[in-house]
């Protein structure tokens, strides 16, 4: 039988600390409804007293979301307790979370306290807020450097004094894995009562071990993990939700704990809070990362290709992407690139394969990676169809000081025409010359030129729309010249044109 463990999500509280990465309310409404559909349990809102806007985003997201608990965090501070429940008050299931820390750092140097008064505020602000609410969760801040016999006294009077759940942190990633494991044991052995509340984790990344931690607290019996989507929060952040998931979903075996995640919604949630946040996930992620489920040695690639299961203890798919990344890199092999070809809608022959295959590693030693569109070039026109007016040859001269001018060759049928033009800039050029071959009254209506975002060596993605005899007509070129891309693609779209009597 397994056990359930419940998934708290502070990616709207404790994520959003990281400077520069504020939401305003409708953003944070977008991402709360994204983690009510992920299966989130709980979704921490906000610390309501903090501003106006923190206790309007927790007001909007209690009556925006439907079945998860809303949690707002307070001190254990009665001022903060009432604005906290004044913010819940829409919520269909609300939890008040407050705490006071307990390490020695804390008590002497930060609140110039002592241990059993600390206890004393901790039990009042648990009784304070379970005036207003039944679900209380007090947290213990920086328990990790807190000696666990005093902990214990801390967790027991808590519990005592209704708290539903009592939250763990490792407050600044401190702790190794087995004194993280030791501590939550510790708990679970000698706290009376403690099985009338549920033991939650909350660690942070410092030191790069918080879903180490996080999996050592739930095998010693922590039934809840605070959690951010892709591992975002303050300084390191925090432990990573799709992390714990996928452990506790690869490893089921060995735990036997379950979630309520849809892990299908994993990937599209990750990017949505990246997007909304500005800040990029880097590409060697683990889970969501760019990198994840990316092959580029030629024999991890020719392992896949024969079974995903050689270099991948994860289903792509379970997570929300598509299918495994075949990168194609100079280390790439023979394999690689023939899977590559198909998938593009190429079938070669041994022969062409070869002689493509040969023209790719040139081009991968200049190039970190090969994409689709460099491909397509490699490939070549043979296995498209045959266009009737195709560029023969370009040439254009341009410079800081010089009036942009381009001669043109164009291929119409078999047949070769020669053109020069200037223009107010080097396509301007190219374009008029292609235009004083084929006699037609063309407009571009719309020239789309796609970001390059991996170097100067990148492909040139071009998409044009042009307006001929009142009718639309759309063209699309690729090449490392942009100018030859724009002209490709002005000729992609003129090739659609019904041909003149």
């Amino acid at each position: 039988m397994s056990d359930r463990l419940y998934i708290f999500d502070t990616t709207l509280r404790d994520g959003e600390q990281v400077p520069g990465c504020q939401l305003n309310t409708v953003e944070k409404i977008e991402v709360a409804k994204a983690l009510q559909d992920l299966g989130v349990d709980v979704i921490e809102a906000g610390f309501p007293i903090s501003s106006p806007g923190d206790f309007e985003s927790v007001v909007e997201l209690s009556k925006a979301v439907t079945w998860p608990t809303i949690c707002a965090l307070t001190r254990a501070v009665e001022k903060d307790i009432d604005v906290a429940a004044e913010s819940l008050k829409y919520a269909k299931k609300s939890r008040i979370h407050t705490g006071i820390g307990t390490s020695d750092f804390h008590i002497y140097h930060k609140l110039n306290s002592n241990p059993d008064a600390i206890i004393e505020r901790a039990m009042a602000a648990v009784k304070y807020a379970k005036k207003y609410v039944e679900d209380v969760e007090f947290y213990a801040e920086d328990a990790g450097r807190t000696g666990n016999e005093y902990l214990a006294k801390v967790v027991e009077a808590v519990i005592k004094a209704g708290a539903t759940v009592v939250n763990i942190p490792d407050t600044t990633g401190y702790c190794l894995p087995s004194e993280y494991g030791e501590k939550i044991k510790f708990l679970m052995e000698n706290v009376k009562g403690v099985h009338k509340a549920v033991l939650s984790t909350h660690c942070h990344n410092d030191l790069g071990m918080a879903t180490a931690n996080t999996i050592a607290g739930i095998v010693n019996g922590a039934r809840q993990v605070e959690v951010t989507i892709n591992g975002i929060g303050e300084r390191a952040g925090n432990t990573s939700l799709e992390e714990i998931v996928m452990i506790l979903k690869s490893r089921y075996q060995a735990l036997k704990i379950e979630t309520g995640i849809n892990t299908k919604k994993i990937y599209g949630t990750s990017r949505l809070v990246s997007t909304l946040m500005n800040m990029p996930v880097q590409p060697n992620k683990a889970i969501v990362g760019r990198n994840a489920f990316a092959h580029s040695s030629g024999i991890h690639q020719d392992g896949v290709l024969k079974n995903r299961e050689n270099y991948e203890i994860m289903d792509p798919t379970d997570v929300g992407i598509n299918e495994s990344a075949i990168l194609l890199t100079a280390r790439s092999g023979r394999a690689a690139l023939k899977h590559r070809l198909e998938l593009l809608g190429f079938t070669l022959d041994k022969a062409k394969l070869d002689e493509v295959y040969d023209e790719f590693v040139k081009l991968a030693d200049k190039k970190k990676d090969i994409r689709d569109d460099d491909i397509a070039l490699l490939v070549g026109d043979a296995t498209r169809k045959e266009s009737r007016i195709k560029l023969d040859y370009l040439q254009v001269i341009t410079g800081k000081s010089l009036k942009p001018m381009a001669n043109v060759r164009l291929d119409i049928s078999g047949e070769k025409f020669d053109a020069t033009s200037s223009g107010n800039g080097p396509v301007d050029a190219a374009i008029k010359a292609v235009k004083q071959i084929i006699h037609r009254q063309i407009v571009i209506e719309e020239f789309l030129v796609q970001a390059i975002t991996r170097g100067s060596d990148d492909i040139g993605k071009v998409h044009m729309q042009i307006e001929y005899d009142k009718t639309i007509y759309h063209g699309f070129g690729a090449h490392t010249d942009i100018i030859t891309a724009s002209v490709e693609a002005f000729l992609d779209a003129v090739n659609k044109l019904p041909v003149a009597e």
